[in-house]
């Protein structure tokens, strides 16, 4: 029973987080279509992507204790995606309404550093999820490299954006907004160890909390 158990709460963890990195993908993922906001809109969608990415990682590969289980995690929330953006393109949004992020590569880097720490569960934690954070934006750039007149498609199907009492003056000017990549690179670094920290931490409460 508690085998079964054990497996039934593993498989449901990872449907949840699968569908639910989805509704976020769709949420945070169409930022080229916030004309004024594209670049604050790539940082949020930077670290919200490499945090959620790092939790179901860290906790699927520590669950199995192998090497390469963090990538298989990716491939399955990345065929979800695709889903989606089918499920979106056949409700007559563009092709390029969902950007599906490049998980894959990020988790490949936390599957090597399990691997060459020797499955040091600290160093998993740290090393992972700092490569993950740091490695995800840059890979999703090539979203918005590949996207077909990114300016076009904006105007084209723009998004609701903020109020006009919150709107800047002069939008992406601003300290920022110049280098998306390297803003959500360094937040997402440093915020994708301590949520890395979590997903080892859940294998601990699901097993505490099957044998009770």
């Amino acid at each position: 029973l508690m085998v079964w158990l054990r497996r039934t709460t593993h498989y449901l963890f990872i449907v949840v987080v699968a569908v639910n990195s989805t509704l976020l993908t769709i949420n945070a993922g169409d930022y080229i279509f916030y004309t004024d906001w594209a670049w604050t809109s790539f940082v949020v969608f930077s670290v919200s992507q490499s945090t959620m990415l790092v939790v179901g990682a860290i906790y699927y590969m520590l669950l199995t204790g192998v090497p390469g289980t963090a990538t298989y995690y990716a491939t399955i929330m990345t065929i979800y995606t695709w889903v989606a953006k089918g499920a979106w393109f056949s409700l007559g949004y563009p092709y390029d309404f969902t950007a599906v992020p490049v998980w894959i590569p990020s988790a490949m880097l936390s599957d090597l550093t399990c691997w060459a720490t020797r499955r040091n569960k600290h160093a998993a934690i740290i090393i992972g999820g700092t490569l993950v954070g740091l490695s995800l934006p840059l890979f999703n750039m090539i979203n918005l490299l590949l996207v077909r007149d990114p300016l076009e498609m904006a105007f084209k199907y723009p998004r609701p954006t903020l109020p006009p009492y919150m709107t800047p003056i002069e939008p992406q000017v601003g300290k920022f907004y110049n280098s998306p990549v390297a803003l959500g690179s360094g937040a997402g670094a440093v915020l994708s160890v301590p949520i890395a920290a979590l997903g080892a931490k859940l294998n601990t409460w699901t097993y505490r909390w099957m044998a009770a």
